[in-house]
């Protein structure tokens, strides 16, 4: 998916919504548990219940990976069920990858060529030989972290250089370096705030990922005030506050519930 392609899908859906496919086995609904593929069975009720409201979906695989093989099953159909019945929806691979070239590029065949997802977040810790492997892929989107919104993101993230410039700040300025604005994302933690005016400095057009709003207590309004731009610019995840929202029978149609809410909030924010 494009730039424009993704923009555009914004503004027809007057949405920036993610739904975060975050399938825990132990909170899903038990009725589902008798199916052959629980994790696939809920995915795919909570994608068609959700799809008219958002424009993005983020698997994150560490729920997959904890049930072995059976896990890795269950995304590979969630991928391939997301591009046979909803093309125009952003598929992001929560998969927070980074090592040394070779392994970057094993990683990147893997999520970009077998998997064939849109995008992957992508730690840029050891720097630009771990990433620019990722960004070899026309079309494909790398999301680096930057600033999470995780307690412990203050440990590194905000620590500063003898020039002042906090560590976040140098992950965006040096990785414009390996890619731009049609290919490089980052994630920014909905908690960080007024943060967000710091990071349109570096990164004024760049589109954002955005954790946090719902279970972790992230400001919609906040985020967009200060981080949103004339082309929107966020893609705001939603994961448990959707996709948990009821444990009945009903929950996909009170997760379809709870993300036109957001979708209609966000509708009221956008200044396309």
């Amino acid at each position: 998916m494009t730039r424009q392609e993704l923009i555009e899908q914004i503004r027809e859906k007057k949405s920036f919504l993610c739904v975060g496919l975050d399938t825990d086995l132990k909170k899903i609904p038990e009725h589902l548990l008798a199916d052959d593929d629980p994790m696939f069975a809920f995915n795919k009720a909570i994608i068609d219940a959700t799809a008219p409201y958002c424009v993005a979906y983020k698997p994150n695989l560490a729920f997959y990976e904890s049930n072995g093989v059976k896990g890795w099953i269950s995304f590979e159909k969630t991928i391939n069920y997301l591009h046979e019945n909803y093309p125009n929806h952003f598929v992001i691979a929560d998969a927070k990858r980074g090592d040394i070239g070779n392994t970057s590029t094993m990683y990147a065949c893997t999520f970009f060529e077998e998997m064939n997802v849109d995008s992957l977040t992508v730690a840029p810790y050891m720097g630009e030989d771990s990433v620019t492997p990722f960004l070899q892929y026309e079309g494909k989107w790398v999301i680096l972290l930057a600033l999470t919104s995780n307690k412990g993101s203050h440990d590194f993230q905000l620590t500063e250089d003898q020039q002042g410039e906090r560590l976040f700040e140098k992950v965006l300025r040096k990785s414009q370096e390996w890619g731009n604005k049609d290919n490089m994302m980052y994630v920014v933690g909905a908690t960080q705030g007024r943060m967000f005016e710091d990071i349109r400095k570096i990164v004024p057009e760049h589109f954002l990922l955005v954790p946090g709003v719902g279970a972790q207590g992230g400001s919609l309004e906040e985020v967009c005030k200060y981080g949103m731009t004339k082309d929107c610019g966020l893609i705001v995840n939603s994961s448990r506050a959707i996709i948990y929202a009821d444990k009945t029978e009903r929950f996909a149609e009170v997760a379809a519930e709870k993300a036109k809410e957001v979708q209609l909030q966000m509708a009221s924010l956008l200044n396309m």
